[in-house]
């Protein structure tokens, strides 16, 4: 089965993610060695909290260059929630630099009448990317789970995989670049949708394996 490190930087739910993989066939290894890092066959980034901590906790296990490694190596990488928004170049929650690898910024949702922030619950993917493998076997426009109260906003438009609406508000709700790949959901908490997410993940792992 192939080998999938779950970054640990004490800011993700690392056990739900690890039960996901294992269904979908993969190893789930939790780590912060770079080493173990270097030696997966794909990395995943979760995370739950606040912008500032989760860079900081990063750089402070020196995990900031082997992240961008196993990115420039070409393995799959998915980053979930905060590992999504750390991938980006700042953050207005906080005022430490994010990776920077990806180009734009995190922004807050505006406040609106009668609607809720953190935005929370179920909601409806709007697909921008088909034919990603992220939504391979699943409904268009499926429903995953929510919870975040920051969404990313990158300068390159074509690199987002989905939009969700909240409010009046459309933002990015999923990346994909190559081998890269991120989402602001939790597919841990999404059921079987959520489960197929992290199925094709580990697909576009055993793929790249192969060849």
């Amino acid at each position: 089965m192939p080998v999938i490190a779950v970054v640990d930087y004490e800011m993700g739910n690392l056990h739900s993610v690890c039960k996901g993989l294992e269904k979908a066939g993969a190893t789930p290894n939790i780590t912060y060695s770079p080493k173990e890092l270097e030696q997966a066959d794909a990395v995943i980034l979760p995370g739950v909290g606040s912008f500032d901590p989760a860079v900081q906790h990063l750089r402070a296990r020196g995990l900031e260059q082997p992240i961008k490694d196993a990115i420039a190596s070409g393995k799959p990488f998915l980053g979930i929630c905060l590992g999504l928004q750390i991938l980006f170049e700042s953050s207005s929650e906080g005022t430490q630099p994010g990776l920077g690898i990806v180009r734009g910024k995190v922004r807050r949702f505006l406040p609106e009448p009668d609607i809720a922030i953190p935005h929370t619950g179920w909601n409806q993917l709007q697909v921008t990317q088909p034919k990603s493998i992220l939504w391979e076997h699943l409904p268009s426009d499926p429903w995953v789970y929510f919870v975040h109260s920051y969404y990313v906003d990158p300068i390159d438009p074509q690199i987002r995989a989905a939009t969700v609406t909240h409010g009046t508000q459309t933002v990015t709700a999923a990346i994909a670049h190559e081998n890269l790949m991120a989402v602001q959901f939790h597919p841990e908490k999404s059921s079987n949708i959520g489960l197929q997410i992290l199925s094709n993940f580990v697909a576009q792992v055993r793929e790249k394996i192969a060849a």
